[in-house]
């Protein structure tokens, strides 16, 4: 894997969409959606567009699911794309395929995909792994101490194989794998914190 901690020049934000996926259903949350979790006084997916957008990601995708009509309702999403997917609790793979898939509609060369339910990382971040991108052809991501993480930039020919292989909570991780050495490793470490709201143990990381 290629490693850098320096933003490079690449592709400008028009080029590469963001990508929200937020259909999941909170099994481990008591049902709760982690869309619809509070942070900073507003749900959580609304953070999570809001920093696509600061870090200059344009479109914006959000994959809904689990309760997707409270979402629209409560949420601020003015400007996205939504995008239903009624097999969300097959796992993430199949919100990562309907994204995808959206997008493979638009000019984007690139998407940067966010999780929802990751809201210790910032626009900051998200910037530095997309300015590792180089074009259509590009896999970068985000890496802690040198691990590889999210966010991560898929390049738009890579997206019919992520697609194949994007089954279950897997998403593009057997994709990933298979092409390790073609991903630039963007540290961020020091710019974000890359816990997951799984648990109700993990609340404690909302604000």
């Amino acid at each position: 894997m290629r490693r850098t901690g320096e933003e490079q020049s690449g592709e400008t934000g028009a080029e590469i969409a963001g990508l929200v996926l937020a259909a999941g259903g909170g099994r481990r949350l008591g049902g709760r959606p982690k869309a619809l979790l509070t942070h900073r006084g507003r749900p959580l997916v609304e953070h999570a567009v809001g920093v696509l957008r600061a870090a200059g990601c344009s479109p914006v995708h959000v994959v809904l699911g689990a309760r997707a009509d409270a979402v629209r309702e409560r949420a601020e999403l003015s400007g996205c794309v939504l995008v239903d997917n009624p097999d969300w609790e097959q796992g993430m793979g199949s919100s990562l395929r309907a994204g995808l898939d959206s997008l493979a509609r638009t000019a984007a060369r690139a998407a940067l995909v966010l999780l929802v339910d990751q809201p210790g990382v910032g626009a900051e971040a998200v910037a530095r792994v997309c300015a590792a991108g180089r074009g259509a052809d590009s896999l970068a991501a985000a890496a802690y101490d040198g691990v590889r993480g999210h966010p991560v930039l898929l390049g738009a020919d890579h997206w019919p194989g992520i697609a194949a292989t994007a089954t279950g909570d897997r998403g593009a991780r057997a994709y990933l794998k298979e092409h390790e050495s073609a991903i630039t490793l963007v540290e961020c470490g020091d710019v974000a914190r890359a816990y997951d709201i799984d648990t109700e143990a993990d609340l404690r990381h909302l604000e």
